[in-house]
């Protein structure tokens, strides 16, 4: 139990397993720079832990969504290359610009309006070529391409980078954009720009595609040893999951042949059954839908979630061999005989992303 008498529920982030992963994308994707994508908190890791460890293994840029992100970096203490490419329609850029953070431009209004903020703003075109959501058109590159050359003649702006994003969807789909891309970057270079980075690809391209054209690839979920693949094994391309996320037996009980667990009673008891109750709930990250499907790590062994997982907790089937204050993980590394993330993923039907992603406030995110 905390200090403060709520229930243990404890993420455990290992931050060598992120400086590992961090080195191995960076030695498989062969660029100069990675940027370590830490957005949304470091995907519920921690954005400054993660930040800081990724540093630490290898990485020269952090990537985030918002400049708010980029901007509490920096009041932790990061300094940092950061890129930071979702921009506000009505928002105030010069914080972020004062502040050295590269700001990803997706329209010419967004470019017009960097620009007036100051002499230096550093920004990176993203164009769009394929997902259809933010970035720069093509029949907007043109004009976006040469408004930036001039903007930049002028010391207004300054250039350093442009960028896109591969859906993922099929080999075929993904090599048509990165024709595109390589459309794109003859029109920049045909403005008269000449940006030091050149990124198009994830983690997921970053395994399995070749970087050779591109000076840096953005690396996000394989920095916290999840697999970008729908086959989950994190372990086969060399990735150790980074967050373990535990809690301890609140209760145990023994219930009659027919009695209902949880809401609606959607599982019953066959038998006379032991069970045992979790203080974690979809409240804090663990996924409803998961209910009668998932497991935890129990005493070395796996236990069965039986009925409704609830927003505060859930409960396990045992063999009557569990205590009150015996830890419970809920997922980790698979290689202690833990489910994994990607296990998690697949008993709610889901993604290995949204299952760290979504691990709640009350959850104490603890660095090891």
């Amino acid at each position: 139990m905390t200090e403060q008498g709520a229930p243990d529920r404890v993420a455990r982030v290992g931050t060598d397993a992120i400086r590992a992963n961090t080195r191995r994308l960076k030695a498989v994707a062969g660029t100069r720079d990675l940027i370590a994508v830490v957005k949304a908190d470091g995907y519920g890791h921690g954005m400054v832990t993660t930040a800081r460890a990724a540093l630490d293994g290898g990485a020269t840029w952090l990537g985030v969504a918002d400049p708010a992100e980029a901007l509490a970096l920096r009041a932790a203490g990061v300094t940092a290359p950061v890129l930071a490419w979702l921009l506000d329609v009505a928002g105030d850029f010069g914080p972020a610009v004062h502040a050295g953070v590269d700001l990803g431009v997706s329209t010419v209004d967004q470019l017009a309006r960097i620009a007036a903020t100051g002499p230096g703003a550093a920004v990176q075109l993203k164009v769009e070529t394929g997902l259809s959501r933010n970035g720069l058109a093509p029949e907007e590159w043109d004009r976006a391409f040469r408004l930036a050359a001039r903007l930049e003649a002028e010391g207004r702006i300054r250039v350093r980078g442009v960028f896109s994003h591969l859906a993922n969807t099929s080999t075929e789909e993904d090599a048509a954009a990165e024709s595109r891309f390589a459309d794109a970057l003859r029109r920049l270079h045909d403005a008269g720009l000449r940006p030091e980075l050149r990124h198009l690809a994830s983690t997921a391209a970053a395994l399995r595609r070749d970087q050779s054209a591109y000076t840096a690839v953005r690396t996000g979920i394989g920095l916290y040893g999840v697999s970008p693949y729908d086959d989950g094994d994190a372990a086969r391309l060399g990735l150790r999951p980074a967050m373990t996320l535990e809690s301890r037996i609140a209760a145990v009980r023994r219930i009659p042949a027919g009695a209902g667990v949880s809401y609606d009673s959607t599982w019953r008891a066959e038998r006379p059954t032991s069970l045992a109750l979790v203080p974690l709930g979809y409240a804090d990250g663990v996924p409803r839908a998961a209910s009668n499907r998932a497991e935890v790590l129990v005493g070395g062994g796996r236990r069965p979630i039986r009925g409704r997982i609830a927003m505060d907790q859930f409960v396990i089937e045992t063999d009557g061999d569990v205590a009150v204050g015996d830890p419970v993980v809920v997922f980790g590394d698979p290689a202690t005989g833990a489910p994994s993330a990607a296990d998690w993923a697949r008993w709610a039907d889901t993604i290995g992303y949204e299952i760290v992603t979504r691990i709640g406030p009350r959850v104490q995110r603890r660095p090891e």
